[in-house]
């Protein structure tokens, strides 16, 4: 009888052993899905992370869109000036255009257009 319960304490102590390595097994595996789950969610969302990069990528492409307009400006504004300070018809025909202004003599029509 000693022997047979010896057996049974055996097999008790095995089938608990095989139940205690099934759940740290279990513990291990759900700890390292959350651990990767959470690298995941990092490497998509955190501040360095796939989204970021997309969204710092397109105020890129903005902030050089912006940049080049405004380094076309500049250039029309630098003619403008050379125009202004050097071409005497140009300024002739901004005073004539833009200020309605007139030579000596000279008569200076206003045309009215007409609503339909």
């Amino acid at each position: 009888m000693k022997s047979f319960r010896k057996i049974k304490q055996k097999n008790q102590r095995k089938i608990l052993q095989k139940q205690i390595d099934d759940t740290q097994k279990k513990i291990v595996r759900g700890v390292l899905a959350v651990i990767g789950i959470a690298m995941i969610a990092t490497f998509l969302f955190g501040d360095h992370g796939l989204f970021q990069l997309f969204k710092l990528k397109k105020e890129k492409k903005e902030i050089q869109k912006h940049i080049v307009k405004a380094r076309e400006e500049r250039e029309q504004l630098i003619s403008e000036k050379h125009k202004l300070e050097n071409d005497l018809n140009y300024i002739e025909k901004l005073a004539r255009e833009k200020y309605r202004m007139a030579k000596p003599g000279e008569k200076v029509f206003k045309v009215i257009e007409k609503k339909e």
